[in-house]
């Protein structure tokens, strides 16, 4: 298959064109990837199980993984759903467009393979012009998870979907990097209370300033603990080669890299700029000198180290408050090693 790219940080390209043009590729049935103000997207109209189907084999993702449907107003996620509290009416309101999902009773509109079979839909309005103005010129709900092949780090330029994917997908919308750099917050507005099934780019702190008590999900602190969604029970977000998170000094991490040295092995490190200027290693990448930048790098710095280049990756451990609780989220999903 060809993939057709459309460059919008080019002046040449006609942007609305561009977006016209992806549109009709959704609508007959066909993915097409595009940014959104977490990550890329690979989207399918979500009501046609057909193109759906062309988002799990594109990717490789499991079948019982839901996906998320992506609307441009509140008006459209209303269609979409049985049911909505009035907490879930606030957060809508407070937090959208934006980077929250919104797990919600399903009313059928969308296909089963979008909902993996569940009663329940995830639904959000992503705050991106390009994302919005794509799903306002489709008029339809498009289920969009990450446009990166399963269980790879997710993609935050074009130029990782292209990596992935191409040859893969009909389109891809180049919109430049995004600007979150992880996914949204899934929360489940089900129950009574909402709980937080994935820490996103809106925090549980956020969260409660608008409606109160938030809970979370056990399994996003507890490995022992069954996901009550089910597409976080998979493996995420992992790079090319080994990596180990290390909580510690840097006399701690710096000790790890001198014994993976002595062993022959290259060694490459992802830190904050602060800690990386005191560490001796084969490559370091440094994120960022505060979380929001360090959560925005993380998935191209998982991704900048290559087989060949480096043997194994060490990682410091961050904080969890605010946006870092979803740094560490998918840093533990993609360690094969935790030393604390």
């Amino acid at each position: 298959m060809e993939t057709k790219r459309w460059n919008l940080e080019n002046e040449i390209t006609d942007k609305e064109v561009a977006i016209e043009e992806a549109a009709k590729l959704l609508l007959a049935g066909e993915t097409v990837a595009f940014p959104t103000e977490t990550v890329y997207g690979l989207g399918a109209d979500a009501t046609n199980e057909e193109a759906v189907a062309k988002i799990f084999e594109a990717k490789g993702r499991p079948q019982d993984n839901p996906l998320i449907a992506h609307v441009a107003t509140k008006q459209q996620l209303k269609q979409l759903v049985d049911n909505l509290p009035t907490y879930a009416e606030k957060l809508i309101d407070t937090f959208a467009p934006g980077p929250l999902t919104f797990v919600l009773p399903g009313n059928g509109t969308c296909a089963n393979n979008v909902i993996a079979g569940l009663s329940t839909i995830a639904v959000r309005m992503p705050d991106h012009p390009v994302a919005r103005q794509l799903l306002k010129s489709c008029n339809i709900p498009i289920a969009a998870p990450s446009a990166n092949i399963s269980g790879k780090p997710s993609p935050t330029t074009a130029d990782h979907v292209k990596n992935d994917l191409f040859g893969k997908i009909a389109g891809l919308l180049d919109g430049g990097a995004t600007g979150v750099g992880l996914e949204s917050t899934v929360i489940d507005c089900t129950q009574n209370i909402p709980i937080i099934l994935r820490p996103g780019g809106i925090t549980k702190e956020q969260l409660e300033e608008a409606v109160g008590l938030v809970m979370m999900d056990p399994a996003i602190v507890n490995n022992n603990e069954k996901p009550k969604s089910p597409g976080m029970k998979y493996k995420h977000y992992s790079p090319e080669v080994p990596l180990w998170l290390i909580n510690g000094t840097t006399d701690k991490i710096q000790y790890y890299i001198d014994q993976e040295q002595k062993k022959n092995n290259r060694v490459g490190v992802l830190a904050s700029t602060n800690f990386a200027k005191t560490i001796k290693a084969d490559e370091i990448i440094p994120l960022g000198e505060n979380m929001n930048e360090i959560a925005a790098n993380l998935y191209d710095g998982l991704r900048r180290f290559k087989q060949g280049d480096v043997d194994i990756i060490l990682c410091e451990s961050f904080p969890e408050a605010g946006i870092g609780q979803a740094v560490m989220n998918r840093l533990r999903k993609a360690a094969s090693v935790y030393l604390d």
